[in-house]
């Protein structure tokens, strides 16, 4: 499974921040959020999808828990794209 993260915004602070985005996986595009304790590249991020995303991905033949712990994974690492003007170190702890 290909996966790509892109974050649209990130609202909050340097202890827990709202995250709104969009992943790619195999190039269809689903929106998904997430709150970021220790922020990006920190300890730990809980990620959401709608109802709708999670049955249009089993229609597409993708195991959800799977998706998101993937999508998890990469938040938490940082192997995302951000919006111009954004940078990493504006919000991720060093």
């Amino acid at each position: 499974m290909n996966l790509e993260v892109h974050i649209n915004n990130v609202h909050g602070s340097q202890i827990a921040a709202k995250i709104t985005g969009n992943f790619i996986v195999d190039g269809h595009s689903f929106k998904f959020s997430a709150i970021a304790f220790g922020r990006i590249g920190g300890h730990n991020i809980g990620a959401k999808i709608s109802k709708a995303v999670e049955k249009e991905l089993v229609k597409l033949g993708y195991n959800v828990d799977e998706v998101i712990n993937d999508l998890q994974q990469k938040l938490v690492r940082g192997d995302i794209s951000l919006p111009e003007g954004l940078k990493k170190e504006s919000f991720a702890d060093s």
